[in-house]
């Protein structure tokens, strides 16, 4: 809680001083959002460290395969990386580099998906008769 009041806290003064900054000096504005959004990533990160401990240890009880997890993780952190940056251009008026990370961001996303599809239709067509 503690931490989302902090986040919460960063985001508005951000977003104060940016407004105000836009009015006088446009190009100060980018390097505040740019600081405030990494200080929200980074106190994101204490959260999601935990969560991260968590299903470690979850996976480790329930005896799943930590490489699935770990896919998991990552495809997770992918996608929170790149919505960040897809958030961080469209601020700067670049939609058309956003759409570009968008685009990215979901090829490598498909890409690590692959051994999770295909273990699952290995564990399928074992189920069918033959």
């Amino acid at each position: 809680m503690i931490n989302l009041v902090k986040i919460i806290g960063i985001g508005f003064i951000t977003l104060v001083i940016t407004i105000i900054l836009k009015e006088y000096k446009k190009d100060f504005a980018l390097y505040v959002i740019l600081i405030g959004s990494l200080l929200i990533l980074y106190f994101s990160l204490d959260i999601l460290l935990e969560v991260i401990s968590f299903l470690k240890e979850l996976s480790s009880k329930a005896q799943i395969d930590n490489s699935f997890i770990s896919l998991l993780l990552k495809i997770t952190g992918i996608s929170i990386l790149s919505e960040f940056a897809i958030s961080i251009c469209k601020d700067c008026g670049e939609s058309s580099i956003a759409s570009k990370i968008d685009l990215g961001g979901k090829i490598i996303v498909i890409s690590l998906s692959i051994p999770v599809i295909g273990s699952s239709l290995e564990q399928l067509l074992a189920l069918l008769p033959v």
